[in-house]
């Protein structure tokens, strides 16, 4: 099941109703989510499952892929209690191997052992011994990136001594599963959402309608922005640039960037507004991230709870910046390597990575240059500066990011250098929702807020109305064609 179908506001509301009808006990109440969490994402791999076909079958993958989140947790509550148990640093250490290496593991068989199966393949070719290996061609489990993540954040935050297991089973199985955060994250941290599920819930119409806000907020950006613009203009470029004049390339690269953005914050808005109708508060996950006048600030506006997990159990334990200066930069495109490899097994995402790598790199050397060579550029045009260079490359990068292959990447860049003009085969509709992206994003976020703030705080037959009359637009604006949610792939 998927935030944009017909199907979710009525699994939603049902499940609402059923959660604060039984919201005074306990364990009825995080059963009720577990299972509902179970089903939600039972019934969302079996979808996935159909439309890719795996040998073994739509419904017995769909078990499959259960079970793994189900076998996950299991391990990890019993991992944690052994590892706060032991007596020794041996025996923790390779008990947190054992919880790590589970999901390594499954991330290996699953996303990236055919990939490099194929580079393996690549290399004897290029040395004179060609081979040609049999790939399994499994499909990806729906989400598994990022519950990985999040258990994973676990067992090492136990192992470090940053916080004690937690003693209920079942709340433990909510923290991994809970159905808004399980496919398309944020990557909600242990320490921040295993309280929540411990607490008491109390009824709180202003969160409640706060996350109404967010669920229409985060439709209309996938609904009418990121699904026009993918189906539209995205999807057309990418798959044949050399039809298209370089404007019109241009276009479809800036248009890859505003329909990325729209698509996957507009589902963490839908994630974090559907938490907040269960007393939930799910982490930022997005911050106009367009704004940012420098890489560094960029990955701190972008997709921040993946940034900050790579930061705190990757690239600071392998140094940080406490390391020497080229042990620095060593840590920052290791860190973005396997950043890159984290969104999908193919060679795009690894050039992907390493260019961001290597620019947070070079952003660090000239930062470090900056301490010595006086400014001479104003503030005011240091910044507006700033923003047009990091934007830009970030599009080079988002061109990797969107080509199916190195190939077609640089079929894209080959089109835009011959700097041909023309509109000819761009609707105006078209254009006009990309400037209305790119206005929205760029704009002041105080009418937005004062719009949700005043709509928080109506009486409950004016926010009736106001969402009846939401809905009515989104209906009316939404793209003809709907296009898949981007992150579901990772």
């Amino acid at each position: 099941m998927l935030f944009h179908e017909a199907t979710y506001p009525i699994f939603l509301a049902l499940l609402f109703v059923a959660f604060w009808a039984t919201a005074r006990w306990g364990r009825l109440r995080i059963g009720l989510l577990v299972a509902a969490s179970y089903a939600f994402y039972f019934y969302g791999t079996y979808q996935s499952a159909e439309d890719q076909t795996p040998p073994i079958g739509a419904l017995p993958w769909s078990f499959l892929c259960l079970a793994i989140v189900f076998v996950g947790s299991t391990l990890d509550y019993v991992v944690a209690h052994a590892m706060h148990r032991a007596k020794n640093a041996a025996r923790k250490k390779a008990l947190l191997l054992l919880s790590v290496g589970y999901y390594l593991g499954i991330l290996a068989l699953f996303k990236y052992l055919d990939f490099f199966i194929g580079a393996f393949a690549d290399v004897a070719r290029m040395v004179g011994a060609p081979i040609h290996p049999k790939t399994l061609g499994l499909i990806l489990p729906f989400g598994i990136s990022f519950f990985t993540f999040e258990t994973m954040s676990y067992t090492i935050d136990v192992y470090r001594g940053d916080m004690k297991p937690h003693s209920k089973y079942a709340e433990y199985l909510l923290f991994v599963c809970f159905f808004p955060h399980l496919v398309a994250g944020p990557i909600v941290r242990p320490k921040m959402f295993l309280p929540q599920i411990a607490a008491a819930p109390f009824f709180n119409d202003a969160q409640h309608s706060e996350g109404v806000a967010l669920i229409v907020r985060g439709l209309a950006k996938k609904l009418v922005i990121g699904d026009a613009l993918a189906c539209n203009l995205v999807d057309r470029v990418f798959e044949n640039p050399e039809r298209f004049s370089s404007l019109e390339v241009l276009l479809g690269v800036y248009g890859y960037a505003f329909q990325l953005y729209n698509d996957f914050s507009g589902y963490t808005d839908v994630a974090r507004g559907s938490s907040k109708l269960f007393g939930f508060e799910l982490p930022l996950n997005f911050d106009r991230p367009y704004l940012a006048t420098s890489l560094q600030e960029f990955w701190r506006r972008w997709h921040i709870s993946l940034s900050s997990w790579l930061r705190d159990y990757l690239y600071i334990p392998l140094g940080g910046n406490r390391a020497t200066f080229i042990g620095t930069q060593r840590n920052l495109l290791i860190t973005m390597l396997l950043g890159g490899l984290w969104h999908g097994a193919n060679w795009t995402f690894v050039v992907w990575g390493a260019w961001h790598g290597l620019g947070l790199a070079m952003g660090r050397y000239f930062d470090r240059l900056r301490g010595v060579v006086a400014k001479s550029a104003p503030g005011l045009a240091r910044r507006v500066l700033g923003r047009v260079l990091t934007f830009h490359f970030v599009c080079i990068g988002w061109v990797f990011f969107r080509a199916p292959s190195l190939r077609h990447a640089v079929a894209t860049f080959r089109e835009m250098k011959d700097l041909r003009g023309g509109l000819d085969h761009l609707a105006t509709s078209t254009l006009v929702i990309l400037g209305v992206a790119a206005a929205l994003h760029f704009s002041p976020p105080k009418i937005r807020d004062d719009l949700e703030r005043d709509y928080v705080r109506s009486t409950t037959p004016m926010q009736g109305i106001l969402l009846f009359i939401a809905i009515i637009v989104i209906h009316l604006f939404a793209s003809q064609k709907s296009a898949p949610f981007v992150y579901g792939q990772f």
